[in-house]
């Protein structure tokens, strides 16, 4: 946790009202002229140009973000090692990937910014390590125990590294979940899961009612809900979580344009709106941000709106 000692943990502060987390890091680092057309995705740059990391990560910071994710979805242990990359080194800049997102948490608010900052440890899915696209299709083929196995390495890297919160993210079905639901335990670190989903249900095709459900009695939980969708799906599927789990509500869509794997290219318009926000909110998000092409000015604009109710668009 950044700040001093009476800052209050996120999870106080979800109890106590709605905290606004940070937008996409590619689609920021990419605005800055990163090329990130690779297996590592964002994750090459921790070890090429973690400066940049820390420029990203402060940007959201002074847009009005209270939650940095860390560059560390796509790390693993495995593919960093398909790039030459030993065990050492890859618990170092997963460490790293914690530590710059705290010293942009530094800069901001030796630029001013005076409210509590928290750094979010990423954790994607193993589909992200495959880098093929299937963390939005899951079913690897894989048992619970193979998945818990290749989670918990990295969990435990992250944890030892002081985050305030792990970000299980973008878990595209209820298989990924109980392995990482398993991971986490005992690591001393509170954690979100959050799941990316297609309408009512998991991009595997489960009902996110049985999704939500395996979330409500762990206690190392403190938030369930859903990122890396549309901004359309993420509506109901917030009241649903709220309602199943009992917990707060954690939500990050994307922009609201399609992506096209064969061009790689993001087509339409983005529909981020200040009625969802609002809507979101009234439901029982307490983590409000975005993903996928949701840069510093959309969450200016939800940190405004969630204070004001000023209108919220996308970038």
């Amino acid at each position: 946790m950044t700040g001093n000692a009476s800052t209050p943990t996120l999870a106080a502060a979800l109890a106590a009202g709605t905290v606004v987390l940070d937008g996409g890091l590619s689609n920021q680092l990419e605005s800055a002229g990163h090329d990130l057309s690779d297996e590592l995705w964002s994750a090459r740059l921790l070890a090429e140009r973690p400066e940049a990391i820390t420029e990203a990560h402060l940007a959201y910071f002074l847009a009005g973000a209270s939650v940095a994710i860390t560059a560390s979805y796509q790390a693993t242990f495995e593919g960093f090692a398909r790039r030459g990359i030993g065990r050492a080194e890859a618990a170092r800049l997963l460490a790293l990937s914690v530590r710059l997102a705290r010293d942009a948490a530094r800069g901001a608010h030796g630029a001013g910014v005076d409210r509590p900052l928290w750094v979010a440890a990423s954790a994607g899915p193993y589909g992200a390590m495959l880098a093929d696209g299937s963390e939005y299709r899951g079913r690897y083929g894989l048992t619970v125990t193979e998945l818990e196995r290749f989670h918990r390495p990295r969990l435990e890297a992250l944890a030892a590294a002081g985050p305030d919160v792990l970000a299980l993210e973008t878990v595209p079905d209820t298989d990924e979940a109980t392995a990482l639901l398993r991971a986490v335990r005992g690591l001393g670190v509170p954690a979100w899961l959050s799941y990316t989903i297609d309408g009512p249900r998991t991009r595997a095709g489960q009902p996110l009612e049985r999704a939500f459900a395996l979330a409500a009695d762990a206690d190392e939980i403190i938030a369930v809900g859903v990122n890396c969708c549309a901004p359309q799906d993420a509506a109901p599927a917030v009241g649903l979580a709220a309602h199943v789990t009992g917990k707060p509500v954690v939500v990050y869509p994307n922009s609201g344009e399609s992506w096209h794997p064969g061009s790689h290219s993001w087509t339409g318009p983005a529909t981020f709106g200040p009625a969802e926000v609002t809507s979101w909110r009234a439901h029982g998000a307490r983590l409000i941000g975005g993903c996928c092409r949701v840069g510093p000015e959309s969450i200016t604009s939800i940190a405004r709106t969630l204070e004001t109710g000023a209108g919220v668009g996308a970038d």
